[in-house]
């Protein structure tokens, strides 16, 4: 049997590795930023049914415009949107994928600030794209000058914030927005996926008026506890959709996916009931590793960003040996950990405190 390297394969993609996080069954995984709470069984029922109607037309193909799932996202977000400023795929990943097929590719450059996710610099790579990273201040906040000057330095043809962070929750003020877009002549990508679990309504949906080059992308797989569906999206000028449509794949979103959607954003209100709950595990979370003397970071997420650890390696070791499935993410001193049920809170703090007492 042949192996990778045995394949005539693009010259860009030797020596890579495949993305992915372990998947382990373990009784507390806490590794990839799920909503780890269940949906109700009466929003089940009515997405089942949905469902049920689309398979009856399943030997067509779907609605290659998808346009009730975007007439359901505009009216979702609010802002004056209407559906022809939504666009939807297959996760994030696939809006983003989209967006680097129409705006990068060889010869142009993507640029955005580290530690950040690190889709990013992969679909950069698999498109061809030139990709930079500006490293983030010693805390991870950006500044309207770092990012102007950034931009400036390097001219990207695309340029992606992603806010709140990932992998250290990390807010973006709508001020570095405002700065960014006005600094660059290419696109601007704010990357949102987790704008559901903010305090505060600092989206960059309220910049879109008169920004045509500003494109949020969006998902269904945190907030929505949806992330088995693969549903992202993307709020933008409708020029933007135009030109995501020359990249898809025909008939891209299943009638399934489109049916289900459509079903969890009619409850969209049960659906987020959990980012409360979140919220407040997440306070727990941060309050609970300041008191055994780590060095949590700020997060607007539904994950925490836990310093101070002198050896992440062999913690991270610890608690799969206890159950509890985390992420190292390959800052030093650093685990990051998801926000789960209050049951699950307690299982972290308890098993990292006794971790760390028994040293």
């Amino acid at each position: 049997m042949a192996e990778l390297n045995d394949l005539p394969i693009r010259d860009s993609l030797k020596g890579r590795a495949p993305y992915g996080a372990p998947q382990l069954h373990v009784p507390v995984a806490l590794n990839v930023n799920e909503n780890t709470h269940e949906i109700s069984e009466s929003i089940l029922v009515d997405i089942i049914s949905r469902l049920a109607i689309a398979l009856k037309a399943i030997n067509r193909y779907p609605d290659r415009e998808f346009t009730q799932l975007r007439l359901a996202l505009a009216k979702y977000l609010g802002h004056d949107l209407n559906e022809t400023q939504l666009w939807a795929a297959n996760g994030s990943n696939e809006i983003l994928q989209q967006i680097f097929m129409a705006f990068g590719g060889p010869g142009r450059k993507a640029l955005s600030f580290s530690p950040t996710y690190s889709m990013y610099s992969l679909i950069a790579s698999s498109t061809d794209t030139a990709y930079v990273e500006i490293q983030r201040p010693e805390r991870f906040e950006l500044s309207a000058g770092l990012v102007v000057e950034a931009i400036r330095e390097h001219q990207p043809d695309i340029t992606i914030i992603c806010s709140p962070n990932n992998p250290t929750g990390t807010p973006v003020s709508l001020d570095v927005i405002e700065a960014a877009y006005a600094a660059t002549s290419g696109v601007l990508v704010v990357d949102e996926a987790y704008a559901e679990f903010s305090l505060n309504d600092d989206s960059a949906l309220s910049l879109l008026d008169g920004r045509e080059r500003l494109l949020i992308s969006r998902t269904m797989s945190k907030a929505f506890a949806f992330a088995g569906a693969r549903v992202g999206y993307l709020a933008s000028d409708a020029a933007v959709c135009d030109a995501m449509r020359l990249v898809r794949l025909p008939y891209h979103l299943s009638a399934l996916t489109q049916a289900a959607a459509e079903a969890a954003l009619a409850h969209s209100h049960e659906m987020l009931r959990t980012v409360e709950e979140i919220r407040e595990q997440r306070d727990r979370l941060y309050v609970a590793f300041q008191d055994i003397g780590l060095d949590p970071y700020r997060s607007d997420a539904n994950f925490i960003l836990v310093g101070g650890l002198e050896n992440p390696d062999q913690m991270w070791t610890a608690l799969l040996e206890r159950g509890i499935l985390v992420r190292n993410v390959g800052i030093p001193q650093t685990l990051r950990i998801t926000v789960g049920t209050e049951e699950e809170t307690s299982a972290v703090i308890s098993a990292i405190t006794d971790l760390l007492s028994s040293k």
